[in-house]
This record gives structure tokens, sequence and C-alpha cells, in this order.
């Protein structure tokens, strides 16, 4: 028998001990093992809960107790989740997690800390909520050189831009009907001004070079300043608007980015909508692959983080592989990053925008009083300095084909 303890028994946390208790069988059969979920580790009790008996309150019993071999930490957030898990790994128990701001920020230690103490840190569930990515990367596509990784990582902003695309709708009448559906927290910064989805790609481009790629040092930028308008010319132009997370690996280095671009409709993540989350994936030999589903949620969030629980228990004393290194990787300067850009301004300005940014495509839409249009293919830093020239800038996107 393996035991189990779960730290945090919030949404994610109970969703584990579900899937364990109502997939018995077919998880018992993979893991070729019997799991059992020994403790859960709240601050709360849950009178009337079928778990109840299980509910500790002091981690020290689950971290002193030898015959748990491992921990689900679906606490979220740094702390005490860094403690804990550390404490864990030093004491040979493995660790499953959705905790994507853990990951990110000290990832390559705990990794560090699993292989030393013969035990696994695994983190499936950090990123796209049930959709496999993670293990993809380090396993079905060890044979490629990943180049370029694109994903919509965030349910609740793909939620909102799909609402504002369909219905015309303004952002923050939205995002009141998101958060009252629950998609969307009280406090909604981290999604809608795109710090989840940059944890994420961080994430990600970190398994794609081997090295710590520091959410720091992304640009990121959020989808607050959208507005009806601008949908409606991503409409005109057959284009949708999607925030998307972008890691590029090239010649020229690395760079990262987390922003709200307009795609057209032969892009493959055009038509991923409502609170789907979807990952594209490019290898020098594979070419293009795309990871597709419910990107948060209990029940798939927690399926990923019961999946590594699975893998832990097939390799009890081992470590799996992870090729993550502490060594930081210099990103490219989002200045140098090169796109096209959508441009909104002031009807009246149309021949001074065509003396600073040259050739460009006009872009109609019927809305008065407005001229729009798509740039030349141009550098971040070229284009802030064309348009600190333009009298007004009543709005800009990037694009990407």
């Amino acid at each position: 028998m393996i035991n189990i303890a779960v730290l945090g028994y919030g949404t994610v946390g109970s969703g584990v001990v579900e899937v364990i208790e109502n997939n018995r069988a077919e998880i018992n059969k993979k893991a070729g093992e019997e799991l059992n979920v020994r403790y859960i580790l709240d601050l709360r009790d849950f009178p009337g809960d079928p778990y109840e008996h299980k509910v500790v309150h002091d981690v020290n019993i689950i971290l002193e107790d030898p015959e748990v071999n491992i921990i689900c930490e679906t606490m979220g957030g740094i702390s005490p989740a860094y403690e804990f898990s550390k404490k864990a790994l030093l004491a040979g128990k493995s660790v499953c997690t959705s905790n994507k701001e853990l990951v990110a920020s000290h990832g390559p230690e705990l990794l560090r800390l699993a292989r030393e103490n013969r035990c696994n840190y695994l983190f499936e569930a950090s990123v796209g909520g049930g959709i496999p990515i993670i293990r993809p990367l380090n396993y079905s596509l060890t044979a490629e050189k990943i180049d370029a990784i694109t994903g919509i990582l965030n349910g609740t902003t793909n939620y909102i831009l799909s609402k504002m695309a369909a219905e015309g709708a303004d952002f923050a009448e939205v995002l009141k009907e998101a958060q009252d559906k629950g998609y969307a927290e009280r406090n909604p910064e981290a999604d809608v001004e795109g710090h989840d989805a940059c944890r994420k790609i961080a994430i990600l481009s970190s398994l794609m070079t081997g090295k710590n790629v520091r959410y720091e040092d992304i640009y990121t930028e959020g989808i607050t300043r959208l507005t009806p308008a601008d949908f409606a010319y991503a409409g005109a132009m057959g284009r949708s608007i999607k925030l998307l997370a972008l890691s590029r690996n090239g010649e020229d280095g690395c760079y990262a980015m987390v922003a709200p671009f307009m795609i057209p409709v032969s892009h493959p993540l055009y038509s991923v909508n409502d609170v789907f989350n979807a990952v594209f994936v490019h290898g020098n030999m594979l070419g293009d692959s795309m990871y597709y589903g419910r990107g948060a949620g209990k029940l798939p969030t927690a399926s990923a983080v019961v999946s590594d629980v699975v893998d832990c228990a097939r390799h009890m004393g081992r470590t799996v592989m992870c090729f993550w290194d502490a060594e930081d990787v210099k990103l490219v300067s989002a200045d140098k990053i090169r796109h096209r850009f959508f441009v909104r301004t002031r009807a009246e300005l149309e021949q001074q925008a065509a003396e600073i940014f040259g050739a460009v495509d006009t872009v109609s839409a019927g809305i008065a009083g407005e001229y729009a249009f798509v740039t030349e293919k141009m550098t971040e830093k070229d284009f802030r300095e064309k348009a600190e020239r333009l009298d007004t800038v009543l709005s800009r996107i990037r694009m990407e084909d």
C-alpha cells in the first residue's frame, strides 16, 4: 500500500480525494499498488464530510510519518507551500502539485532536492489544468528540439474575450458575469493582467530550453484595455483576439511574451473559446502538435495531480528525469521582438499615420471618427518610437499569423 497526504482541502485538494476514491480500481491497477489517502491537512474542520476522520492540522504529523510516501500539495501560493514541499522532499517523500506560482518560483531547487533524495517533484497540473502538456514535453517529445510554444493558458481571460467577441460587450460587464459564474476571482488581477499566464509560460519555456526562465523577466500585458471596437475590427479582418503566451527559442536567443494578439481563422488557436485552454508546440522534426482541454476547474486539475501520483507510485525510490537546470536564461529584450501591429487612431490623422508608418493596410469596421491600419513587421522598439509621434493612439494590438 502507498499512503498519500493531501495538503489543502479546498477546491483542488477535495477533487484529488474524490478522483482517487471514485476511480480507485482503475488508479490502483495503473499504479501497480493500492493507493490510500491517509491524511488531509487543513486549518479547518469538516464535520459531516466523509473524510473528516483523515483531517489533521499539524503538517509534522504527515512529515514525520515514515509510511506516507506521496504528498499532494494543493494549497496554492508560496508560503507555507514552499516550506512544506521542501521538508517533504528532504524526507524522501514525493510531491505532486498544482501550484504554478511555486513551480515558477522554485522549480529548479525543488527538482534538485527530489533528485538528491531519490523521490519526485511532479507538476503536471500547474499548467493547463487537466491538459497533459508537462509530461509530453518531458517524455513524449524528448527526441525533438522544441523551438516554439504558443498557448491560451488562462480560462478566465479566454472566457471574457470569447464573450466580448460574441456579444460586443464591454470588458467590465463580462468580467462581472465571469465573477458571478465563478470563472473569475473577486480580485481578478492575476488573470486579467496576464500574471497567471506569465507563470505558466515561464514553466513551459524552462522545459523547452532546459534552463530556468524567470517569469519576472517576461514581458506581460493583460486584457483590461480591450474594447468592443477592437473586436469589431478583428471581425472585419476575419480574426479573433486571444491572450497568447508565446515562447520562441531560435538562433538569436530565447524570448517570451504574454499579450493580446489578433490571430487569423487559419491559426490553430482561433477556435479555442470559452474557458478552454490549448497549447500549440512546434518541434524541429515533428512539426506542429496541439494539446487542448479544460485548463482549470476542480476535477480536471485534480485528475492531473492524480496522474502524477500514479507516476510517483510507479517510480518509488527512483527519480523521473526532468531537464530544468537552475541556470537562468537571458531572454532577448522585448524591444527586439518583431510583430505587425493593428492600430486605431482618429480619422483626421490618416495622413500623419501614413507619414510615420509608411506602407500600411487600412482596416474598416464602420466606426465613425476612426482610422485603423495594420503596420508592416517591425520591432517593439521601432513601433513604440513611431507611435509616440502619432498624436493619438486609441488602441494597438499585436498580430500573430
